[in-house]
């Protein structure tokens, strides 16, 4: 099996620590149109969808309207809220001085993604960054991912897609490159593991003997 050379990293719930942001920006916008219909545990699986699919699930009609709604009260308390996971940039720093081609591929604006990658220092490690407004078509349809390995000039061999949702998992195995789970994420180990990715990650750094070709 050919080495690691690429890392594709989801964003939120991965790489920075949004989790509470999302949850209490989508409480705050259906709680003023849906008083008392969406508690947390309704609104977890909100975390990953692109935007527009969660609203208009919910309401098509209002869904722009609330899109609107849930960016302006995201962005206004975006930086107050936000931090990077444990280790994060120092792990992505090795990782680099490693030789590593690094991507991110996310279903968030890339905007917002550049705001969120400034504020943890780590905007000038990415070779590229891959946001929902450059593609059609998001996670985990393999389009984005596409695009990412062909301007790294990557192949499916040598690229491991790093995620915390389904999204991640699935379109990493649609795109045909190796995937890793983080145990991190908001909705556990257990079903990150339920997804069947290659690897699942503990900490960040362990990307690093991944990387290396050692087990893990």
């Amino acid at each position: 099996m050919a080495n690691i050379t690429t890392l594709l990293f989801d964003f939120d719930g991965t790489l920075l620590d949004t989790n509470e942001l999302i949850i209490q920006t989508y409480q705050t916008v259906l709680n003023k149109h849906y008083p008392g219909k969406y508690e947390r545990v309704h609104i977890l699986p909100f975390l990953g969808p692109v935007l527009k699919d969660v609203f208009d699930e919910i309401d098509p009609k209002k869904s722009e309207q609330l899109m609107s709604e849930y960016r302006e009260w995201n962005l206004a308390n975006h930086d107050l809220m936000v931090t990077e996971f444990d280790g994060v940039a120092e792990t992505l720093r090795q990782l680099k001085s490693n030789g590593m081609k690094m991507a991110i591929v996310s279903t968030k604006r890339k905007n917002m993604i550049m705001r969120g990658m400034k504020l943890i220092g780590i905007e000038d490690l990415f070779d590229t960054v891959i946001g929902i407004d450059d593609v059609q078509r998001a996670k985990p349809d393999p389009e984005p991912l596409v695009l990412a390995m062909e301007r790294l000039g990557s192949s499916t061999a040598e690229t491991l897609m790093i995620g915390d949702n389904f999204h991640d998992i699935l379109g990493g195995k649609n795109a045909g490159v190796r995937t890793a789970g983080v145990a991190w994420s908001l909705k556990g180990e257990q079903y990150m593991r339920e997804l069947e990715p290659d690897f699942v990650l503990q900490h960040i750094s362990d990307l690093l003997p991944i990387t290396a070709g050692e087990k893990v």
